[in-house]
């Protein structure tokens, strides 16, 4: 194959990535325009996140399973259609059964272009530029997460549900016929079910002992960084606004987006497991970093229009979590790699789908966890929880390293 098919499959693919997770992100900014418009209260609420995440856990077995025996590319662009029709639907909802019913097919869409996307990524990709591809291909995952977060909720003010889903259609129709036209079919093809063999490969049993518990840590300091921006100081928040909240969510995107690639190639050259290591590391310091924020408000103080007084506290959030979006960075395109490493040829997308159960757990039980922590404790237990739980999967990780593979093994991998 020549380099021009080879860039045309990975910027398809790239394009894939931007428009699945800017149907998320998109979603996920207009959610609580839904719930104005819906009427919805309580427990709605809460089916209304639960049935995404119900339909993307239900979807990783069966999808990772026709991924690795059938073709990738077409399980892709069946993904991509599925996600069409939810934001079809998106765009049209009248009632709470149509946004669950929507909600689900965005679920399923979700798992399938994140599952296949990243292993077609990760079996085009030549070994020893792996992690930089992948880096990449998360780069514009970033990159649709600052267009999600900041234009979202200007374009739904202006134009309605309508234009907003209407032009994320058709990217992803784009993105469809991007994958259709120019991904080449699989040559390899798995049969059986991979998954069993995958989570007992010892390289990914290693991983998963720290993948685990890092899922803790995330799940609550990427959730609780906006609510700690924008609570009441009664809280222990700082009390500002959507403006801020944004600027924030958007400095750690912007970091992970920019060093991503970077990160990626240092990985193959460098090594993995030591990636995962220094990430990890800096991730769970930083954490632990965040509730001293409140201490710099009295640093400075500066009036900005729109957003009234920004004081120093601000400022430590913005570097903070920044730097958090570089310690992620670190962690992601290495820990895949890994992932497509011992999947090649074995069954890349099961691989990636252990990866996508081992996070279940703790994504879904760290916020209730957190919730209890921060209404009996206070916010700042939240940080800590999160900053202990990637400094002890950390500890785990080389632990389990050493013990099995050796104590050269943080080096080698």
């Amino acid at each position: 194959m020549s380099p021009t098919d080879d860039r045309l499959q990975f910027s398809s693919l790239y394009v894939t990535r931007f428009a699945a997770s800017l149907g998320y992100m998109t979603v996920l900014t207009l959610l609580p325009d839904y719930v104005e418009v819906l009427g919805a209260t309580g427990l709605t609420i809460g089916l209304f996140i639960a049935t995404l995440e119900l339909a993307r856990t239900v979807g990783i077995v069966p999808l990772g399973w026709a991924g690795d025996r059938y073709s990738k590319r077409v399980v892709l662009v069946v993904a991509l259609l599925v996600s069409v029709l939810a934001y079809l639907l998106f765009a049209s909802v009248t009632t709470v059964d149509g946004f669950l019913t929507a909600r689900a097919l965005q679920g399923l869409g979700l798992t399938g272009t994140g599952l296949l996307g990243l292993a077609l990524v990760g079996d085009l990709a030549p070994d020893d530029h792996r992690a930089n591809y992948i880096g990449k291909y998360n780069a514009f995952r970033m990159a649709a997460g600052i267009a999600g977060t900041l234009g979202a909720g200007v374009l739904y003010t202006v134009t309605g549900f309508g234009v907003v889903f209407g032009l994320l259609t058709v990217l992803l129709v784009v993105a469809a016929a991007g994958v259709w036209l120019c991904i080449d079919s699989d040559e390899t093809q798995i049969t059986g079910v991979a998954f069993g063999n995958l989570a007992t490969n010892r390289r990914i049993v290693t991983l998963t002992s720290f993948r685990a518990q890092y899922a803790v840590a995330v799940s609550l300091v990427r959730k609780w960084v906006p609510i700690f921006v924008g609570v009441s100081a009664a809280q222990g928040g700082l009390a500002y606004g959507t403006v801020v909240v944004g600027a924030v969510l958007a400095t750690e995107q912007f970091a992970n987006m920019v060093c991503q690639p970077l990160t990626g190639r240092i990985s193959d050259h460098r090594g993995r497991a030591v990636l995962v290591f220094v990430g990890g590391t800096a991730y769970g310091l930083i954490a632990l970093a965040f509730p001293l924020a409140a201490r710099a408000h009295g640093l400075f103080a500066t009036s900005v229009p729109m957003i009234g007084t920004v004081t120093g506290s601000v400022v430590v959030v913005l570097v903070l979590n920044g730097c958090l979006g570089i310690a992620d960075a670190f962690r992601e395109p290495a820990s895949m790699a890994l992932f497509a490493d011992e999947g090649k040829g074995e069954g890349i997308t099961s691989s990636f789908g252990v990866r996508s159960l081992v996070w279940k757990p703790g994504s879904v039980l760290a916020p209730v966890a957190g919730g209890w922590l921060m209404g009996q404790h206070g916010i700042e237990w939240v940080f800590f929880l999160g900053g202990i739980a990637a400094l002890s999967g950390v500890a785990t990780f080389v632990g389990v390293l050493s013990w099995t593979h050796g104590p050269s093994a943080l080096r080698e991998w």
